[in-house]
């Protein structure tokens, strides 16, 4: 029941706000209860300091959620975050990211996704997120 990357794409472009695109995300991978984002380096998202802020990576883990719930319920629909928390372990300078969204409990209310953000070409991961949605009606 999953969606196309071009799908996953097409849903970035038609519901997210102009500063969501502005991250410039894309799909790389979808699955029945997966997606991956790239998030790309741009001077723009760094912070004092030269690391990516962690801003943009809190709204790329927040758009990567989506992405799989959509994928695994087949397509976009209302939903709503109710609850992310993220913690930044190292940073990020001068690489993509890919965010890793993976749905841990998908229920008819609400889904519970673990969200990993990794530089590209490394191991450890950069930071981490858990979020909660919910489905309205």
């Amino acid at each position: 029941m999953t969606i196309s990357t071009a799908e996953a794409d097409t849903i970035l472009a038609d519901n997210f706000a102009p500063w969501v695109q502005a991250l410039k995300l894309s799909v790389t991978e979808t699955g029945d209860r997966h997606a991956v984002l790239r998030l790309p380096w741009s001077d723009e998202l760094a912070r004092e300091g030269g690391g990516l802020s962690g801003q943009a990576l809190m709204a790329a883990a927040d758009t990567a959620t989506v992405v799989a719930v959509s994928a695994a319920r087949g397509g976009f629909g209302p939903m709503t975050t109710i609850q992310q928390s993220t913690t930044f372990q190292r940073a990020v300078v001068g690489a993509d990211v890919l965010v890793t969204a993976r749905i841990t409990k998908l229920g008819r209310r609400l889904a519970f996704v673990d969200v990993v953000m990794t530089a590209e070409g490394e191991e450890e991961p950069a930071a981490h997120a858990s979020t909660v949605y919910a489905f309205p009606g």
